[in-house]
């Protein structure tokens, strides 16, 4: 039995918007997109669901997130303009003071909310992946969680190393046909260069993917150019002998075998032209997090440049804790405004479109996530991950173009219907897989626990 989706436009990305549009779908797949009077005719039997003035559009692709953080909403906000401190106060809260359970219902809202908003593929960074794969699995979201290694002593390489391949040996048995797991060496300040090399070997024996925070900021930088900075100071504090190989974040992790594998980096903010050509060269995948990169000050990523360069770059919330939402719609307008108001030209080469950062929310994510023959369009044999938008919000009318009204006048708060695999996750106002009445309260105990 098929479903058509119609709305007054249907957006395929790889192909031009479709006007008075419909979505033909039978279980998990896609069989058709066109005009709703052809596809009408086409499918006589199916069931109609007609959203009138309203985007019908490949779902959202977070790129990069932290969906166990998602109780640390506003929780850290005067540490903001100390980065070192800020990491220091929400490992403390992480790991003190939050148990398995409540780091699954932090995981569970956070899915929650990016269903809410249109999201159907998360990229998770975790080091809690049994509980960020559960929720991603009772929401009905797809997904690829990364499970994190942790070791700046290159003398404990060979033990985290073993821990980490404890983890990943567990929460493989958590694998679905929607929800896989990933290795992420954190950050090139937290992970010794063995411990690199060693992951890196098992990522690609293993056939993992592989997802690493890289080139975030100057502190980052003035330790791996210099030896210098907080990052520096810190690793000294601890008796860890750090010396400077003088490179740029990039081609550190060049030298120490990350970029074999093809990974998938967070924010590149401080990169220079070398470097794109680096990630161009070696297939790396960029995550995009302008919103994050913002409120915590780290700079502005050379989005355009990565694009021209032909980078699979998509967009990343990021955790809520250095965001506050997960809104990918919000985040694609402020990756355009952001990239449009650049301080130099030099930020800004040439003027990007609503367009092109729709298509980098959608297929560019996919690509980024290696998931392009699966999602990321709307096109016949693809999996039915879609969301469809309201178009008829005050802030909306009128409109000149669908693009344009989604980049610049919408948010996921216009979500009315999430789809994932043709199952509807969310629909009529509330995620229909998960009782969110019971998650908000316990929200509110951790909230208050994380508070005393």
């Amino acid at each position: 039995m098929s479903t058509l989706y119609a709305a007054r436009w249907v957006l395929p990305i790889s192909s031009p918007p479709v006007p008075d549009g419909a979505l033909a779908v039978e279980g998990e797949q896609i069989v058709s997109v066109g005009g709703r009077a052809s596809l009408a005719s086409r499918f006589p039997d199916a069931e109609l669901r007609d959203f009138g003035e309203s985007a019908i559009i490949p779902g959202l692709i977070n790129a990069h997130s932290h969906l166990e953080l998602t109780v640390m909403r506003g929780f850290l906000e005067n540490e903001e303009a100390d980065f070192f401190a800020w990491l220091k106060k929400l490992t403390t809260a992480r790991l003190e003071r939050m148990t398995d359970d409540d780091l699954y219902v932090s995981s569970a809202w956070g899915a929650c909310e990016a269903a809410r908003a249109g999201v159907t593929s998360v990229a998770d960074a975790s080091d809690s992946a049994n509980e960020s794969m559960s929720a991603l699995r009772d929401v009905g979201l797809r997904g690829i969680v990364f499970q994190e290694s942790f070791g700046p002593d290159p003398r404990h390489a060979a033990e985290k190393f073993s821990n980490l391949k404890t983890k990943i040996a567990r929460i493989r048995e958590l694998e679905t046909s929607l929800v896989k797991c990933g290795v992420s060496p954190h950050a090139p300040y937290t992970v010794s260069a063995p411990q690199l090399e060693m992951i890196a070997e098992f990522a690609t024996a293993e056939r993992l993917p592989l997802m690493m925070h890289a080139a975030e900021t100057a502190m980052e930088s003035s330790l791996l150019r210099d030896g210098s900075g907080p990052f520096a100071e810190g690793l000294s504090r601890r008796g860890i002998d750090w010396k400077a190989p003088g490179v740029s974040t990039i081609q550190y992790l060049k030298a120490h075998g990350i970029l074999q594998t093809r990974p998938l980096l967070a924010h590149c903010i401080d990169v220079d032209d070398a470097d794109i050509e680096t990630l161009r060269e070696t297939e790396t995948r960029v995550a995009h997090c302008p919103k994050s990169n913002a409120k915590l000050e780290h700079g502005v990523a050379p989005f355009a440049k990565f694009l021209d360069a032909g980078i699979a770059v998509g967009l990343g919330s990021d955790s809520v804790a250095s965001n506050n939402t997960c809104d990918l719609l919000e985040e694609a307008r402020f990756a355009l405004l952001t990239a449009r108001s650049g301080s130099s030209r030099d930020n800004r080469p040439r003027e990007l479109t609503a367009a092109e950062v729709l298509k980098t929310a959608t297929m560019g994510g996919a690509r980024a996530l290696g998931l392009e023959a699966e999602v990321g369009e709307l096109r016949e044999g693809l999996q039915a991950d879609f969301a469809v938008v309201s178009l008829e919000g005050a802030h909306q009318i009128p409109s000149y173009g669908p693009e344009s009204t989604l980049i610049f006048g919408s948010s996921g708060r216009d979500v009315v219907l999430t789809v994932v695999a043709g199952r509807e996750v969310y629909r009529e106002g509330r995620v229909t897989a998960m009782d969110e009445n019971r998650l908000r309260a316990r929200m509110t105990e951790i909230a208050a626990k994380l508070a005393s």
